[in-house]
């Protein structure tokens, strides 16, 4: 019994590359929540400082995660070693890889070898997204291409509707705290996400895609549009950037830091994944 019950809920969705369920869903914020506590007890007992330069210096792994997620979508791993850049396995094989980088960068810098273990750490972000991004598009051409007018078009939506969005935030509500970076970049991946997610369906010319998460799906369909996406994005994100700075101002930097951060990944590695797929047809 406990054994179909996971085949049913957790492996063969993997293997078979289903949409997630609600099992699934559950079990996976649970673990994220979990996760977010035991990475803050780490760092209020570390050195380290969270803040918005290293939230900020996180990014360009949230991308490289995205990113690395789409090699397993063209299949060019045929083993089974292709399930560890699945969900939920690949955000413990990108934690692990960013933890590494995080703590040889900080090495660097009491060795003297650097000044800004920040900048170390960040670059070798951009470094590992250029390393697989240069994979793909030479997986892809001898494929199906590379199509950068798709590209264009999503990242077009995305900055157009992190724009107005922003733009009513910071003038007609008058919340001013949005001018902080953070929470732009949360603005902008989950409308990424919602972009990406909305060309996909509707418009996208050579492949059928579907919305693999629970809400969304039954969403679509309800609407028979996946642009129900953006209003949906908009229900969660504007009572969350409220909540957010009204948390701010009680919580422990460190943790209101990681909990910002974790909100960007859920939106932002989605987002690239999807536009990425889209752009090279797999």
């Amino acid at each position: 019994m406990i054994s179909d019950f996971l085949y049913k809920y957790y492996i063969d969705p993997i293997r078979y590359e289903q949409p997630y369920n609600a099992v699934e869903t559950i079990t996976y914020a649970l673990i994220l929540i979990v996760a977010l506590y035991l990475i803050y007890r780490w760092f209020n007992s570390s050195d380290f400082k969270v803040d918005g330069r290293f939230v900020l210096a996180t990014i360009p792994y949230v991308i490289f995660g995205g990113v690395l997620r789409v090699v397993q979508d063209t299949h060019m791993i045929q083993s089974d070693i292709q399930f560890a850049i699945v969900t939920p396995f690949i955000y413990f094989v990108i934690f692990a890889y960013t933890f590494g980088i995080l703590l040889f960068s900080r090495h660097l810098e009491r060795q003297g070898f650097v000044d800004d273990y920040l900048k170390v750490y960040a670059g070798a972000g951009i470094f590992s997204t250029f390393c697989v991004a240069l994979v793909l598009i030479a997986w892809s051409i001898p494929h199906h291409g590379v199509d950068l007018s798709i590209l264009a078009i999503i990242l077009g939506m995305a900055v157009t509707a992190t724009a107005i969005v922003w733009g009513f935030i910071r003038y007609i509500l008058k919340w001013e705290y949005v001018r902080d970076p953070l929470y732009v970049m949360l603005l902008f991946g989950q409308l990424l996400d919602a972009s990406a997610t909305s060309y996909g369906i509707d418009f996208h010319p050579g492949v059928h895609y579907i919305e693999q998460h629970v809400v969304g799906s039954f969403l679509i369909d309800w609407a028979h549009t996946a642009f129900i996406m953006f209003p949906l994005k908009l229900v969660v994100l504007f009572p969350a950037i409220y909540f957010m700075q009204m948390f701010r101002k009680e919580a422990n930097p460190a943790f209101w830091h990681l909990v910002l951060l974790a909100m960007i990944v859920v939106g932002f590695a989605p987002g690239v994944r999807d536009m990425v797929r889209m752009v090279l047809y797999v």
